[in-house]
């Protein structure tokens, strides 16, 4: 069984980080969250002078066996199409990462196609695509494990190039229907709350997609524990971003969540490992339903709503340079003292 050894940082450090953010020339917490994120970025990194270094963008990609059951508007080809158009540049997270100075690297978890790996796609395939949790489990124990150490060998290439903060992203038709049977075995939130468009089911589309996870739901046999909730309905990509968080978190990297899919992903690694929790920040709050269910059930707050439901890391690194900005104030703004401003505090 993979394990990971994740602590909650040092508390030590956090009046030391407090006071010297309460000290930049501002009013006392008149930056708002980039304070809050300042304080959580030194804590994590156990420094008052905190830094981001090498971001990347991992996106994981695999297909899902329930789309058999005609749960999703898009056909499983799409999934491997869109790697396609990540190798050429011409998605929605390409110009983003192009804009905000990230790496992208794809990652095939287990799409239902022969990928052509010469063309710099990391190949992690576990199986081509899950079984169908209509009749079966998603995967065996074996695969699920797999899934963990191959997202976990990823992040732990990144880190080896200098990485100090991650993002991760999805590709894979028919992953909201796996994220909405964690969110619902997870939170308890009601599966027809968890329920959404996906990629543009229109209302009869989501009601049969809602019957169909429901009875997936009811012919479910398992234990009901955390692991085998993630491996009955998980997607293969989903349980290696669970795998690719929790070891970033062991490696003190900053976790940057994206949309509905990866919410749903840092929500199962911490039924795993709580600790976990310490080291995400919440991009955005996506336009899915039960989205922003699913973050007030888990108390976060997103840094921004624009309405997106992409996936692929968008959300995440659209926020990124609120980060950013919230690691140039402590470390470039001046303090009283030095500036001779009387404090107005």
């Amino acid at each position: 069984m993979k394990t990971f050894k994740i602590v909650r940082p040092d508390e030590s450090i956090r009046p030391a980080l407090i006071d010297k953010i309460n000290n930049l020339t501002k009013p006392k917490g008149s930056l708002g969250t980039l304070e809050e994120l300042a304080l959580q970025i030194g804590w994590i990194q156990q420094t008052l002078s905190p830094t981001l270094r090498h971001p990347q963008n991992i996106i994981f990609a695999a297909d899902h066996g329930i789309v058999e059951e005609k749960v999703s508007l898009s056909p499983k080809e799409i999934t491997w199409q869109q790697i396609s158009n990540f190798l050429h540049g011409g998605a929605g997270v390409n110009f983003l990462c192009r804009q905000h100075g990230f790496t992208l690297k794809i990652v095939d978890a287990g799409v239902d196609y022969d990928l052509p790996y010469d063309k710099g796609i990391i190949n992690m395939k576990v199986r081509k695509s899950t079984r169908n949790y209509l009749y079966e489990a998603a995967m065996t124990e074996e695969e699920m494990e797999l899934c963990l150490e191959r997202g976990a060998e990823v992040v732990r290439r990144c880190h080896e190039e200098g990485s100090n903060v991650l993002s991760f992203g999805e590709m894979g038709i028919g992953n909201t229907s796996s994220s909405s049977m964690w969110m619902t075995c997870f939170t308890g939130i009601p599966l027809e709350q968890c329920v959404g468009a996906g990629s543009g089911l229109d209302n009869a589309g989501i009601r049969h997609k809602y019957e169909v996870l429901k009875q997936s739901l009811d012919h479910y046999k398992g234990d009901g524990s955390p692991r085998d909730i993630i491996r009955y309905f998980g997607g293969l990509e989903m349980v290696m971003a669970v795998g690719a968080m929790l070891q970033a978190a062991e490696l003190g990297i900053i976790i940057l969540v994206d949309g509905f899919i990866m919410t749903n992903c840092i929500l199962a690694a911490a039924k795993l490992y709580p600790e976990v929790m310490n080291y995400a920040i919440f991009g955005h709050c996506g336009d899915e339903t039960g989205h922003k269910l699913l973050l007030d059930n888990m108390e976060v707050k997103p840094l921004l709503n624009l309405g997106l439901r992409l996936g692929e890391g968008t959300g995440a690194i659209c926020a990124y340079p609120i980060v950013e900005s919230a690691i140039l104030m402590i470390n470039e703004m001046d303090n009283f003292a030095h500036a001779s401003i009387t404090k107005y505090f």
